[in-house]
């Protein structure tokens, strides 16, 4: 058995969840994500240790002097963070050149040839899902044996692509990351803005029926069939966290789509609610009132739903599958269960005009939601967004991230720049919560929680330091 590490590697100041993130940028307010693809199989391989840097205020020395102590090094990687990937990984194997070091991650699943000859000190990455390839890897097969690989062939300095690995359908073969969580993370150090502190995130399933043509993970590594593991598993876990961590006030389930499968969400949430444990989910805009109603009974107190659009022509541009007025009917449902609604939202997606923009603006304050992210249009390699940009020439910027590591606008259309996108961001922001009733909210909510009070004036620090920062981007 290989002395196995994984690593999440420290970036920019502020960094939202290194590689595991859905954004891998910079936020508005500093935000961490678990590294739930890296606990995963470290859950798998005994002794092994994951390091996850950001959160833990561990730099690149740091990260450096560590891993010299282990045999395979495991890097998540995204297309933000893979420059300073790759030098990472030249000097490691300056130091300890016998290391075995590979990458895991969306773009390498995307570009594995790509990203082996940009780095040659690289030994191998594995493509899609990694789990049970690392594991094998770790238990000392030759990597010429292991399927969902490529690898640098030394001895004909050539790379070889291994055949696809299936992707795991029973997901209870996964063991709990809980465990993991406990033995190498703090969990004081992970904040998501509109999430209770200390929460704690993990996935019941992988993939996604939805065919969003910008999302990132069910089209390069999940794909779009939901597995999932059973509720007993997942309950199971659950069960566990709550006797490893007592203090978390919020549990997260960053399933892409969890109601995707109303049934089992319910039979979940009925189970939970004999822990008596507060949790919030993603979700989309089309759940019926029935599951919404049995959700908040057994502890549901928040979902995240991406609505990216005021403009139903672009959401059938994006393959959103959702309806406008059904979005709103869906809101009104929440508000009259007092499910909270943290709603994400997505400037220049195909077919943006100024006009579109100062729709979706609208929109969002109509829906009058508890908080908002507003998010660049970021085609990965590997989305069709990425394939259609590059077939119509919309792809002005390579770069998804700035120098500072704040996302860029790289998508440009005939009739909008790339710099008017860039700066709609702030104004969104501006117009949605300089309002009264979303202030008059906000202050309600400091008033009646000392917690909340701290939490919203550290928020309200982080967010005009980010803009501030934002402003001074050159384009």
């Amino acid at each position: 058995m290989l002395k196995t590490l994984f690593l999440n590697l420290p970036s920019f100041d502020g960094f939202d969840g290194g590689a595991g993130a859905r954004y891998q940028a910079r936020r508005e307010i500093k935000s961490f994500w678990y590294p739930t693809w890296l606990a995963q199989p470290a859950a798998l391989i005994p002794h092994s240790r994951l390091i996850d840097a950001p959160p833990h205020g561990m730099g690149f020395e740091d990260v450096l002097a560590a891993a010299l102590g282990y045999d395979l090094i495991i890097i998540h990687t995204s297309t933000p963070s893979l420059r300073n990937d790759m030098r990472f990984v030249d000097a490691l194997k300056a130091r300890k050149p016998e290391a075995l070091v590979g990458f895991v991650g969306a773009h390498v699943a995307v570009l594995p040839d790509e990203t082996l000859k940009a780095c040659p000190s690289l030994d191998f990455v594995a493509r899609k899902e990694f789990d049970f390839a690392i594991k094998e890897i770790a238990d000392g097969c030759p990597l010429s044996d292991v399927v969902g690989v490529s690898y640098w062939d030394r001895a004909t300095n050539t790379i070889v692509h291994r055949p696809e690995r299936p992707l795991l359908m029973n997901m209870d073969e996964l063991p709990f990351v809980v465990n993991v969580y406990k033995r190498d993370l703090e969990i004081e150090n992970y904040y998501i803005g509109y999430l209770k502190h200390p929460y704690v995130s993990l996935y019941t399933g992988r993939g996604c029926h939805s065919r969003c043509s910008f999302c990132l993970w069910p089209q390069t590594i999940g794909g779009h069939t939901y597995r999932v593991r059973s509720p007993e598993h997942v309950f199971e876990e659950m069960k566990l966290a709550q006797k490893l961590f007592p203090t978390v006030k919020e549990f997260f389930f960053d399933d892409d789509t969890f109601t995707d499968n109303r049934p089992r969400a319910e039979e979940i949430a009925r189970k939970l609610k004999t822990l008596g444990l507060t949790w919030s989910c993603n979700a989309k805009a089309n759940v019926p009132y029935e599951t919404l109603k049995v959700m908040r009974e057994c502890g549901l107190r928040l979902l995240l739903v991406g609505f990216e659009s005021g403009n139903q022509q672009i959401l059938n541009n994006i393959r959103k599958g959702i309806r406008i007025d059904r979005a709103r009917e869906f809101v009104k449902n929440c508000k009259r269960l007092g499910i909270k609604i943290h709603g994400t939202f997505i400037l220049g997606l195909p077919g943006e005009t100024r006009e579109t923009m100062r729709q979706t603006m609208e929109y969002a304050q109509e829906l009058d939601l508890d908080t908002i992210q507003v998010s660049l249009a970021a085609p990965y390699p590997g989305t069709e967004l990425y394939a259609q940009a590059q077939a119509h020439g919309w792809l002005k910027n390579a770069s998804l991230i700035d120098e500072r590591g704040i996302q860029d606008a790289t998508l440009e259309y005939p009739d909008l720049s790339r710099e008017d996108i860039f700066k709609a961001v702030e104004e969104f922001y501006r117009r949605f919560y300089v309002r009264p009733r979303p202030v008059l909210r906000i202050l309600g909510e400091m008033a009646r929680d000392r917690e909340e009070c701290a939490r919203r004036l550290r928020e309200g620090y982080e967010f005009v330091r980010f803009f501030a920062q934002r402003r001074q981007v050159v384009h």
